[in-house]
């Protein structure tokens, strides 16, 4: 029995490692996970604390005693935070839809060998991808075209992305020859064959193609600082940018002429609040698609 006491001592001790291994991982993960989550829930616990625990607190609250809608209601009851929310739908449901439109069209031209200026338009794509357009090119263009202080500007510049044109063209060329043969047997035009083959197959790349996107639209304040001088047409982001980010007052008037108004830290997590529901929202459906589509959009094999 002697002879296994040291073999017993060294699996205790490789245990006894693992165990401090396990702990330290663990410990290291929390440590991110509250870095993470903590703020998030100090952004939602200050805009649904009452006024006298936001000035006791000293501008962040980590849990509501009672929590109160007040400034969800006073950000949502007119004036420029929800005449944002407005734009930023509009601009981010009509530029994925677009977007969508022109990446899948062009991505299924390109994937086929044979079609109209197939070589040039590719390299012009790739090109594309490696070299952008500075801010004042991209200026003058939209100046030119007559878009300063129209929604277009908002979602013409960034209609399409080289990228994303690549990796549904990788995923396209991935679909067998033989789908495509057969519904050419079958009498099928290119336009019924992208219709009822391409795109049903397609809905993996699609959904990850199309959360860039709108994440992309919702999240894009630079261009609104760029072309849009109305304030009446400033999206949510540009909003949140200049009462939150630049720390501006909001005042009454601002909210449809509120009599009261919460503590404006309240107010500004709950206008940040607002802009994170969305993506939050949509993420979860599409989530299931998301590794399918990039791992196999992006191989061609």
């Amino acid at each position: 029995m002697s002879l296994h006491f040291p073999q017993v001592r060294r699996l205790r001790a490789l245990t006894a490692a693992r165990i401090s291994v396990g702990a330290a991982k663990a410990a290291v993960l929390l440590i991110f996970c509250a870095a993470v989550v903590v703020p998030f829930i100090s952004i939602i616990s200050t805009s649904l604390a009452d006024s006298r625990q936001v000035y006791a607190a000293g501008g962040l609250v980590l849990w509501p005693e009672r929590p109160s809608f007040d400034a969800y209601r006073a950000v949502l009851s007119g004036g420029v935070v929800s005449r944002a929310l407005l734009v930023s739908i509009g601009v981010t449901l009509v530029g994925t839809l677009l977007s969508l439109v022109v990446t899948t069209t062009m991505a299924y031209g390109l994937s086929r060998s044979g079609s109209f200026a197939h070589k040039p338009i590719l390299m012009l794509v790739l090109f594309a991808l490696l070299f952008t357009p500075g801010i004042i090119p991209n200026y003058l263009m939209v100046k030119g075209l007559g878009l300063l202080d129209s929604y277009w500007s908002l979602i013409l510049p960034v209609l399409v992305n080289p990228f994303n044109v690549i990796v549904v063209r990788a995923f396209i060329m991935n679909i067998p020859a033989d789908l495509i043969d057969a519904a050419k047997i079958d009498g099928a035009n290119e336009f019924q064959t992208f219709v009822r083959i391409i795109l049903p197959l397609s809905k993996a790349v699609l959904a990850v193609v199309g959360l860039f996107v709108a994440v992309g639209y919702w999240n894009n304040f630079f261009n609104a600082l760029l072309y849009i001088n109305d304030q009446t047409k400033w999206p949510l982001q540009l909003v949140l940018r200049t009462y939150v980010v630049n720390n501006a007052t909001l005042s009454a008037s601002d909210l449809g002429g509120a009599e009261s108004l919460p503590p404006q830290q309240s107010l500004q997590m709950a206008i940040l609040v607002i802009s994170l529901i969305p993506i939050v929202l949509i993420y979860p459906f599409l989530q299931r698609h998301f590794a399918k589509g990039v791992l196999v959009g992006a191989v061609k094999g």
